[in-house]
């Protein structure tokens, strides 16, 4: 995966959300529902996710030796729901998806599902995390991207693997140190961690050839479109009670084109830090 580090950044410091408390780890399964799950929605999805079983939690000590088998039952899952690019596929299938989830959770970490990661977040589904960086991935020579919610990592871990230079904000703090460790001990290459404010972007980085944004907001922020290139995509869930994920190119200097996806349901997108 090669050899390099983790770049930490911490440029952008917005004010503290009022009433942003600080949440503790990951307690079994709980905040898996309907509206806080990074995932396409089907009816099969909108249910609350069993705690794993005793014998589950000691299946997962042995994950490792299984994992690569694993993650290509998940390559030819994804290859069934649709996902046809070779290199975000080659992605996944090298990144372990086990090693950024709890460990009493690792064994269901190549499962069709979002899974939480504490703070009521998630990590997301697999088709959702092949899917959106697919989009990012047809913009021609695409190698500069921004990911706005970096979560546990794992999404930037599988950037990392398609384009050349991924930035990532976070603004949680717990989730950012936690990406941070993640990331580091992967010893993954071209990844540069930001805390800070995602609904702003990273400006001083800009412009991206394609953004991926992993919460939903009632709308896309203006800001985050204005740091795309000319010719470069934004791919982003959009909504409240029903949301969609949107596709939006910048075909111009004040110019844009939106293209409605499938129908998905994200965690909320929202302005400032917690720390």
């Amino acid at each position: 995966m090669g050899h390099a580090t983790v770049s930490e950044q911490s440029r952008h410091k917005p004010p503290v959300v009022p009433g942003a408390a600080k949440s503790g780890g990951i307690k079994g399964l709980q905040g898996i529902t309907a509206t806080n799950s990074n995932t396409k929605i089907s009816a099969s999805r909108l249910r609350t996710v069993a705690a794993p079983s005793q014998s589950e939690r000691l299946s997962a000590a042995n994950l490792g030796l299984n994992s690569e088998r694993m993650r290509t039952v998940m390559i030819e899952r994804l290859l069934s729901q649709g996902i046809t690019n070779d290199r975000v596929l080659a992605a996944m299938q090298l990144v372990p998806r086990h090693a950024f989830v709890d460990g009493a959770l690792a064994s269901r970490a190549y499962d069709d599902a979002a899974l939480p990661i504490g703070h009521s977040q998630t990590i997301s589904q697999p088709w959702v995390v092949a899917r959106m960086i697919s989009i990012a991935a047809e913009v021609p020579g695409a190698q500069k991207v921004l990911e706005v919610g970096t979560g546990c990592g794992y999404q930037a871990a599988v950037m990392a693997q398609v384009f050349s230079q991924v930035y990532s904000i976070e603004r949680i703090r717990a989730l950012y140190d936690m990406s941070r460790e993640h990331l580091r001990a992967l010893k993954l290459a071209r990844i540069r961690l930001t805390y800070g404010d995602g609904m702003a972007g990273l400006p001083t980085a800009a412009p991206f050839d394609a953004i991926v944004v992993a919460a939903a907001g009632l709308k896309i922020p203006q800001a985050l479109m204005n740091q795309l290139a000319v010719g470069g995509v934004l791919i982003a869930p959009e909504g409240s009670s029903t949301q969609r994920l949107v596709k939006i190119q910048r075909t111009g200097l004040t110019n844009w084109e939106r293209q409605e996806l499938e129908e998905v349901r994200f965690v909320p997108l929202k302005a400032g830090v917690q720390t």
